[in-house]
């Protein structure tokens, strides 16, 4: 009786246990791990942030992405995309913008959340951004006017590209069919919008002319020699593969040269827009060469057009003051003060410092820098460290002279020789040539692109229509796949266990047989694609690789549709412990991957927060006639916290911990209750004083148990991504038993 066999099996409990206590340490581990590690990130950018908001740089510059709390699921794939570095953050397990000046809209964010939390916004509430008014087609206010690229406020060369080859295809159908007496299109602007536009345009058969009151580049001409910008990488028509992570002001030009050639079309350069006459379909651009006829306007010139000035006497003078760094080697020798706390002007310094032996100053009103890039920052931090950069931060000019200038600073008047100033102020809204051609402006404090200001949302909408086509093809398709697994041994599947030996398909169709062990394998390698999602969150030359949308559809399909495959392997029954296990885990995987995807989001982070908000200013108006009605009196210190209750914010603590407090808290509301009321003049005044007094804690409960209840529910993306891990070693220990025990048919 003491054989080898019985022996195995008496060990097989302690195996049992053994592999469950190992899982379980293994999983602790693994989510400690991602605790700690998220715990560590989110202290280092709570802290960024709280540095942001003492140094005054916590208010967006422009175009900036803006966090639907509610919404996010806390991918954080979005941190990683930005161009600029660490603008997103994570605070309270979600996405945060946590060094708002610094972000200059590049919108790659909003691509990379892979449930459309994230949304592009104009301005804010401290600070308006005025845009004219378009439609979802970049149309204006006057019919057959439209304006892409800066002047709408989208400034980087990837959108402003992106806004001209939307507009373009938007065109094609409306114009192919009419007469061609005159041009279809005439475009206003040769930088990356108008160009865009005109590659567009010819790709859609149209005719067009493209005006530019300088040179071929816009605004990007006019940048200082050899200046790197950022152009990422888009697919232009007739040309291909257009821009790079880095580039120069060169390249890009002689990029845009060759893409214009290649379209075969013509820039007219010298030729200045003064008017727009006529209507939609008939339109007359009034230039300095005569007058254009087309059938559509589109304005794709740049908000800089007109330089913001100094404002101060002497800026007048000629050749002393100008609005751009050209070529720094004009300047050998001089004298220069450089105005402003922009990319522009650091950059200015820095090249003035770098290639010339000018004295170099800068001036700027603030005294932190806040919108500049942090590479710009540190260089010229480095560059006034070593005394070849003079900073006057938090200073203002006053006057412009012959050969100096008077600049306020640490509240003293300085009186500095100078003998040029190079103001780097930006650009103003070319506002009278907007009005003039009868656009609309409107100011957004903090508007979404797809709200007051619908810029080409009828492309994101059809982007949106595609995955929901997407998912529900693969919701077919997975339909199809259990049917047709279940017809294929629906009579073997429905007989019990014990019965299935007589059953003429068992050898097939048992989990060990052909059918049965081969719809495991190929289910094992469908389940393991599900990781191909992770995978394109975290490696860097997948990002941007198709839309993270479409990624996280397949994740789901994948998720949903493994568990009811396997089953078909298993033939609807387990066998060991390790079977069991597995399928347990993957029960758990799927549970916390709709719990996250689905139902996290439906508890809200702010729910009746505006609510508390409001009804806390009145209660606490309400205190204070109260105190003033008995001042006489002198109030206890249990009165005193009942009417201090409006500056009670509700705790975040776990849900146990709101439970347990809920009754204390009712207990000692009564008792207050009780003891205030004797000192309101009628039972009428008490009344209301009690009824508002129990509203407001009623809405500083709700507010904590939802706080409570997300706290609880975040906990979901640990149990998603180590049960995830654990899935692997249990399917790779489910393998290796199967090799094991004789089963290699697949290999023969």
């Amino acid at each position: 009786m003491n054989s080898p066999l019985l022996a195995a099996l008496d060990r097989i409990p302690v195996l049992d246990i053994l592999l469950l206590s190992g899982l379980i340490a293994l999983g602790v581990g693994l989510g400690w791990f991602m605790l700690r590690r998220r715990s560590k990130r989110e202290d280092a950018d709570s802290a960024a942030l709280a540095q942001a908001v003492k140094e005054g740089r916590a208010e967006p510059m422009t175009l900036h992405p803006v966090i639907d709390p509610d919404r996010c699921i806390g991918s954080l794939s979005c941190l990683s995309v930005c161009p600029e570095g660490d603008i997103l953050g994570v605070i309270d397990g979600k996405a945060a913008l946590v060094n708002p000046s610094a972000c200059i809209g590049h919108g790659k964010c909003e691509l990379e959340c892979p449930v459309s939390a994230i949304s592009l916004v104009f301005g804010s509430a401290k600070r308006g951004v005025d845009l004219p008014e378009v439609n979802e087609f970049f149309e204006t206010s006057r019919k057959g006017l439209h304006i892409v690229g800066e002047l709408g406020g989208m400034g980087l060369i990837k959108n402003a590209i992106t806004q001209g080859l939307q507009l373009a295809k938007h065109l094609g159908p409306l114009l192919k069919a009419t007469p061609k007496e005159v041009a279809d299109v005439i475009v206003v602007g040769a930088g990356p919008a108008g160009l865009a536009t005109a590659l567009g345009l010819k790709e859609q058969g149209l005719t067009f002319h493209v005006l530019e009151q300088e040179s071929l580049g816009g605004t990007i001409a006019h940048y200082p020699r050899q200046k790197v910008v950022m152009s990422e990488r888009v697919q232009l028509p007739f040309y291909g593969k257009f821009g790079d992570s880095l580039i120069s002001k060169e390249q890009l030009l002689e990029s845009w040269q060759k893409a214009v050639e290649r379209g075969g079309f013509k820039v007219h350069t010298g030729v200045k827009v003064e008017k727009i006459e006529g209507e939609d379909g008939a339109f007359v651009v009034q230039t300095t060469k005569g007058p254009v006829k087309g059938k559509k306007v589109v304005l794709a010139i740049g908000r800089r057009g007109t330089p913001r000035k100094l404002g101060v006497p002497g800026e007048e003078l000629a050749n002393k003051v100008t609005y751009r760094l050209i070529d720094a080697q004009q300047y050998e020798g001089s004298r220069v003060l450089v105005v402003g706390g922009g990319d522009a002007a650091l950059e200015a310094a820095i090249q003035l410092a770098d290639e010339t032996e000018a004295e170099v100053s800068l001036s700027y009103r603030q005294p932190e820098f806040g919108k500049a890039r942090d590479a710009n920052k540190k260089r010229f931090k480095e560059l006034v460290e070593s005394g070849r950069i003079f900073s006057f931060m938090a200073s203002q000019i006053k006057a412009v002279k012959e050969r100096s200038l008077t600049l306020e600073y640490q509240g003293q008047q300085l009186d500095l020789p100078n003998d040029f100033v190079i103001a780097c102020l930006g650009g103003e809204l070319p506002t009278e040539f907007l009005s003039k051609s009868k656009v609309n402006l409107t100011r957004l404090h903090g508007e979404a692109l797809t709200a007051k200001a619908k810029r080409g949302s009828a492309l994101v909408d059809a982007k949106e229509k595609k995955n929901r086509r997407l998912a529900f093809a693969l919701f077919v398709i997975g339909a199809l796949i259990v049917t047709g697994l279940f017809v294929v041994g629906q009579d073997y599947y429905r007989m019990p266990v014990a019965q299935r030996l007589t059953h003429p398909g068992h050898a097939f169709l048992k989990p060990a047989g052909p059918w049965g062990h081969g719809v495991g394998i190929v289910a094992t390698l469908v389940m393991m694609s599900n990781f191909l999602y992770a995978v394109r969150k975290r490696w860097e030359r997948l990002k941007g690789f198709s839309q993270i949308r479409t990624w996280l559809t397949f994740h789901q399909f994948v998720g949903f549709l493994s568990p009811m495959v396997i089953v078909f392997h298993a033939a609807f029954q387990s066998k060991n412990q390790l079977a069991t296990l597995t399928a347990a885990a993957m029960s758990v995987v799927v549970l916390t991957g709709v719990v996250g995807r689905y139902l996290y989001g439906l508890v809200p982070t702010d729910a009746k927060s505006d609510d508390l908000d409001s009804l806390s200013r009145r209660w606490k108006k309400q205190g204070e006639q109260l105190e003033t009605e008995v001042t006489k009196l002198e109030l206890p210190e249990s009165v005193r916290k009942l009417l201090d209750v409006a500056e009670h914010r509700p705790p975040e603590d776990s849900l146990v911990a709101f439970f347990a407090h809920q009754p204390r808290q009712w207990v000692a509301d009564y008792r207050r209750l009780q003891e205030v009321w004797h000192l309101f003049p009628t039972p009428a005044h008490g009344r209301e004083f009690r009824k508002d007094f129990r509203s407001l804690r009623r809405l500083q409960s709700q507010v904590a148990f939802f706080k409570s209840l997300k706290r609880v529910m975040s906990v979901w993306r640990v149990f998603h991504v180590v049960l995830a891990i654990l899935l692997v070693v249990l399917i790779a220990g489910h393998i290796g038993l199967s090799v094991a025990l004789g089963y290699r048919w697949i290999f023969r």
